[in-house]
């Protein structure tokens, strides 16, 4: 097993409100009025209060090429890692050169050196840190990274690993497409990051929060933990079409299929239930889960195909309403108001879910510590 011992979120400065935004996007990606009417209702059913943008909102009517918008996303996307890893690394008493693996994620931009190359110089890590640059695993990204880490500290089980997702999503705005795709997306999608500190069953950190110094906040009070039992991966055949970009000169177009809920609907119960079978666990035992902020369908999908309350994916409305889909970066910022507000008890399963293209779905079965 490995344990979660922190996650942090961060979210750009540059805050607008949901209709603030419709008012200035909606006339670059919908110039026509009747189109500009039906983004107008695609933005109002996006339960979406609020976004945090990485540039202000006056400034993206001239970003309007690959080159100016991944400029961006090199410049800001760094600092904006940069400012979670640290966060995250000091809520679990750590520094930079106790970091022994870095899995970057990011679907919404490209760097060479890749973003866990940036990062090692800006904090300040060993020169030896193992690094797992991924793109393209899209929203499923911060699930996968975390099963992926989980992995690695199966055969490094005294290490520490730091999970990073930066995702500005706002910067893959596509001027003049006014297809229903691209004007779901420009209400749907937020910028954030997020970094997580994950460590072996073996390290010292991994002890639990009752008898871990380092598990307790600055602040006082008990930091909330969790461990990683089991992971599973699924790609469904037949849907590689179904969601991801199309790579264009004017940036990365969105391929957003309205079909997801219902693929989701039709496989993700027997998924969640393989996994948890092989836990001697069904859904039913399961008190708290952890769900993709994908939007209002995604969400409503997951809760109708498992079968759950409103109560079970509040936090996940709750992350939507107030920053949009972070892609990557959701289910983690889903699961730092989870650790923070879940009265669950200590060593309670968990689930955590997020998809991806492929279409893929990534689950995370988790058992929750302290409290």
């Amino acid at each position: 097993m490995s344990s979660v011992v922190a996650v942090e979120p961060v979210l750009p400065g540059h805050v607008y409100a949901q209709e603030a935004i419709t008012e200035v996007v909606g006339p670059l990606v919908a110039p026509d009025p009747e189109r500009t009417a039906l983004l107008h209702r695609l933005h109002g059913s996006a339960g979406v209060s609020q976004r945090h943008l990485v540039l202000p909102l006056e400034e993206y009517a001239g970003l309007r090429s690959l080159a100016a918008a991944n400029a961006v996303f090199v410049r800001e996307g760094a600092s904006l890692a940069e400012e979670a890893c640290r966060r995250a690394l000091a809520a679990a008493g750590l520094e930079p050169e106790d970091v022994d693996h870095v899995f970057a994620t990011s679907v919404t931009g490209v760097s060479a050196p890749s973003l866990d190359v940036l990062l090692s110089e800006r904090l300040g890590l060993r020169s030896d840190v193992r690094r797992t640059p991924s793109f393209g695993l899209g929203c499923a990204g911060g699930a996968a990274g975390l099963a992926r880490v989980h992995d690695h500290l199966l055969g490094r089980p005294y290490d520490v690993s730091l999970l990073v997702s930066v995702e500005l999503c706002s910067l893959t705005i596509q001027h003049g497409d006014d297809s229903v795709a691209n004007m779901v997306a420009s209400g749907l999608f937020g910028d954030g990051a997020a970094a997580v500190v994950v460590v072996g069953a073996l390290h010292p950190l991994a002890q639990p929060p009752s008898t871990s110094a380092a598990a307790q906040p600055a602040a006082g009070g008990r930091r909330r933990t969790a461990r990683v039992i089991d992971t599973r991966s699924r790609l469904y055949p037949g849907t590689t079409a179904a969601l991801g970009w199309d790579v264009r000169d004017t940036g990365f177009a969105i391929v957003l299929s309205a079909g997801l809920p219902d693929l989701l609907r039709a496989h993700l119960l027997a998924d969640v239930k393989c996994l948890l079978a092989e836990h001697g666990l069904t859904p039913d035992e399961v008190p708290t889960w952890v769900v993709h902020a994908g939007g209002p369908r995604v969400i409503d999908a997951v809760r109708d195909a498992l079968g759950l309350s409103e109560v079970d994916v509040r936090e996940s409305r709750a992350s939507l309403a107030g920053a949009g889909n972070l892609s990557s970066a959701s289910v983690l910022d889903v699961l730092a108001r989870t650790l923070a507000r879940s009265d669950a008890p200590a060593g309670s399963p968990a689930v955590l879910m997020a998809f991806g293209p492929g279409v893929s779905c990534e689950l995370v079965l988790l058992h929750l510590e302290g409290r």
